[in-house]
This record gives C-alpha cells, structure tokens and sequence, in this order.
C-alpha cells in the first residue's frame, strides 16, 4: 500500500488451532487474513502532540496485552464475537521526534487502507486526540466527494485554536473544521460538562454550528437514546460517520489512567451502553479510541481494561445482524 507505515505491533499473542475463546486467539494479523476482514484495527502510538504530558503513545501495546483477559463471548448480549472478522494491521511507526512527520504517516496510513479495503470499518487506538485531524483528513482525501460527520464523545470541544498550540490533542476539531474537511453543523459533541470549556471555545462552536449535547442534558433523555438521535441526525446529512472516543469522556473515578479525566464524566457502564448502540449504526464506518495513559493507571490497569471493555462493546453493536 502507498503511504503505508505500518509496522508489527509491539505485542501481539500467539494464536492456537481450533476455535478461539479469547480475543488475543481471535483477531488475526491483515497480512494472514485469507479472507476480506470486516474491521481492520491499527494503532497510532504518539503522544508528544499532547498538551499536558501524557504516555497515550504505550496504550496500543497495554491494549492488544490486555485482550488475554476478555473471551469472544457477550454474555449480556449472547453474541459470539468469533463470527466477526477483526484484523491487526499493527502500528505506524513514528519518528522519534517530528510530530508533523508523525500526523503525516497516520493521515497517508489511513487513506492507503481505505483505499485498499474500502468496504471495512476502521478504528485506530490512540494515541493523544491529535490523531483524529490526521485520520480524518486521510479518509477525506480519498472520498473527496463524500461529506463526512463526527460522533464525538468527549468532556471537551477540542477546538483550541492551532496557530497557539499547533497539531496538539485540544486541536483537531477545529483544525477540520478550518481546513474545510469538516463542516462544524456536522459534529455532534456527547459528553460536555461543567468547568472544562473556555467560553471562547464555547462561542467558537457556536459560531461554526457545532452541536453540543451536555451529559447532562444526555442524561435527563437517556444517554442511549440521545446517541441514537444523534446518530439518526447525521446519517441522513453524511456520507459516513467518524466516531472518536476520548477516554476523558468518563469520570475520574473509574479512568485514573487519562490525564484530562474530571468528576462529573460518565460512568464506566454510560459509555459500554452507548458503544453498543454505536455499533449497531449502519453509517458509522470508522472510529478511534484516545488519550488512555496506561502509566497512569494502578497496578490492576483498571482504566486499560475498561479501554478494552469499550472497544468490544462497539464489535458486539456490528456482530448484532
């Protein structure tokens, strides 16, 4: 593939003969894929871009080491994940200190798989926030045509302003949105709250038809039923759906290893709902999980396991037929 900076990850598990009752013997590496995968999986291991200091950049290897520990069975949903075709492209690889290079091999990494493998779902694992522009824009520069809208559920706009911080993590909505990819009427926020949110910022969105949902305004409705609406809002208006997960969304309580976490966020259980119901949406056709500091975290890597527990719940919502 063009553009390609992939490279094996840094942790991976053996896979066993027979069929596979655990994640780390279910998803397979792209290049032993025999047939079409459904979802391909990548990761995009920086964190230099971070405005605070963050050690986002180990979460894609804490990530795949902590598949040991979940089976390919939902009981709650009685849905064998096995039946869906996950492949590990593995990681691009990042100069050591460049962060424009960097943004640059996720954003050409990213257009060379949708080219190659336009019928599946993407998702990247982050990685800072910063990864979101690049990934976006990637995906923009092969559907040139194509109008493209953003779920995001996060405990800020992120639409500081890039000639102050750069390509940083509080930056990559509004960078979108200034770079024409992205038109502002087309982003839904889920997840804003309290004291997190300059008014600038907020005026900023306002502006440029940002649409904000609080958490709890979400709440009063339902969270599920108000990631519905919005996923019903925009997939008549787009051509496809970006969804992007900042961990921060959720509580410090439960996410000591996310260096923007707030009280207030949502619950552990709010955000395992409403990747299911992002799952199950048609339209949405890639999504990236970000800022998880697996350093941060204790030593039972509570904050890791719920990382993984989401990305699952958002599988289990596309292996509902």
């Amino acid at each position: 593939m063009r553009g390609n900076w992939l490279q094996k990850p840094e942790w991976s598990w053996n896979q066993v003969e027979g069929e596979p009752t655990y994640v780390h013997q279910w998803v397979r590496p792209l290049h032993e894929m025999k047939e079409q995968p459904e979802l391909i999986l990548y990761g995009a291991p920086i964190s230099r871009s971070s405005i605070s200091v963050s050690g986002a950049s180990l979460y894609p290897s804490e990530f795949r080491r902590m598949w040991k520990g979940y089976a390919t069975y939902n009981l709650d949903e009685e849905v064998d994940l096995t039946t869906f075709k996950v492949a590990d492209a593995g990681d691009i690889a990042m100069h050591t200190t460049d962060i424009l290079l960097s943004h640059k091999r996720i954003e050409e990494t990213t257009a060379a798989l949708v080219t190659s493998y336009p019928q599946v779902l993407t998702c990247m694992i982050g990685g800072d926030h910063s990864i979101t522009a690049c990934s976006i824009r990637g995906i923009k520069s092969v559907y040139q045509a194509e109008t493209i809208g953003i779920l995001q559920l996060d405990t800020h706009l992120d639409v500081r302003d890039p000639a102050e911080l750069g390509p940083a993590n509080g930056t990559p909505i509004r960078q979108l949105i200034d770079g024409g990819i992205v038109k502002g009427e087309h982003v839904i926020n889920i997840g804003l709250h309290g004291y997190f949110n300059a008014k600038p910022l907020i005026d900023y969105a306002r502006g440029h038809n940002i649409q904000m949902v609080t958490l709890k305004e979400a709440r009063k409705q339902g969270v599920v039923k108000t990631i519905q609406e919005a996923l019903n809002q925009l997939a008549p208006t787009v051509d496809r759906i970006y969804v992007t997960v900042d961990m921060d969304v959720l509580d410090i309580s439960v996410a000591p290893g996310v260096p923007a976490s707030t009280p207030g966020g949502m619950t552990a259980l709010e955000l395992f709902d409403s990747l299911l119901e992002i799952g199950k949406h048609q339209a949405v056709k890639h999504i990236d999980f970000v800022c998880l500091d697996p350093s941060k975290d204790s030593n039972v890597a509570e904050t890791v396991k719920t990382g993984v527990y989401a990305w699952l719940q958002f599988i289990t919502g596309k292996s509902i037929k």
